[in-house]
């Protein structure tokens, strides 16, 4: 029952999404209307969601998490597109925010995607592990080009920070490894999420760090090669607990 209403409610976001993408070349009215059925499909799908989460029982809390995070991932995608849609509207088809608009109309549609097989991989207790792992790679992959990317932090914090918070990547790593021997659904869950979340941490401080006011170009852009070498590492070992 939740899964169809996911599956209907999800593919009424698409449709959303591809008026938001036409509505920023055609008039504010209804590029306004388009923003406003997006935010209301969002809201529904949200709870339907949660909805499916909630049937689970609180015995599988890890993956009632997988698919929160799932539906959290496709709530910010959506706000970005709005963003982008926004900042492209009324501008020329060769503008660069015109780009910057279809690229988060792909990372839309990809996590869309992505909370739509991992609800159907919900129902397969086999599979629950995998696609958990999968959904958390691509996750990261999207936090590293945000990381990556020239926009600088709203806010800046101490060295001591970005250090506090590598302490969860050295506690996701050991996760992992203990997984990849395990190969327990359950394990693999676990490590899904928490490799998530002490990725995201990590790149967040990293950053917030190399633009502290006391530090220097060269420093700052160490600190940033170092995050990205980081994430990247520790992406080739989910890669290698999934092949496990």
């Amino acid at each position: 029952c939740y899964r169809e209403n996911i599956l209907k409610t999800a593919k009424a976001l698409v449709e959303d999404t591809k008026l938001l993408v036409s509505g920023a070349a055609s008039s504010q009215d209804k590029l306004a209307q388009a923003a406003q059925s997006s935010a209301n499909t969002i809201t529904q799908l949200a709870e339907v969601v949660k909805m499916g989460a909630a049937s689970l029982g609180s015995d599988d809390p890890e993956t009632q998490v997988v698919l929160i995070n799932a539906i959290k991932d496709v709530a910010k995608a959506l706000s970005d597109l709005i963003g982008a849609t926004k900042g492209a509207a009324s501008k020329p088809a060769d503008d660069p925010s015109m780009y910057q608009l279809k690229g988060a109309a792909k990372v839309m549609v990809t996590n869309v995607t992505s909370l739509l097989k991992t609800v159907k991989a919900v129902e397969d207790e086999a599979t629950r592990g995998t696609r958990a792992l999968e959904a958390t790679i691509e996750y990261i992959k999207q936090e590293l080009t945000v990381f990556q990317s020239s926009e600088v932090p709203e806010k800046t914090s101490s060295p001591e920070e970005s250090i506090r918070m590598t302490k969860g990547i050295t506690m996701a790593t050991a996760k992992a490894v203990a997984a990849g021997n395990s190969c327990r659904q359950e394990d693999v869950i676990a490590t899904a999420n928490l490799s998530r979340k002490a990725v995201a941490d990590m790149l967040t401080a990293c950053k917030q760090a190399s633009y502290h006011p006391d530090v220097s170009e060269e420093v700052r852009e160490r600190a940033l090669r170092f995050g990205t070498e980081c994430t990247l590492g520790y992406l080739e070992l989910l890669e290698h607990v999934l092949l496990v």
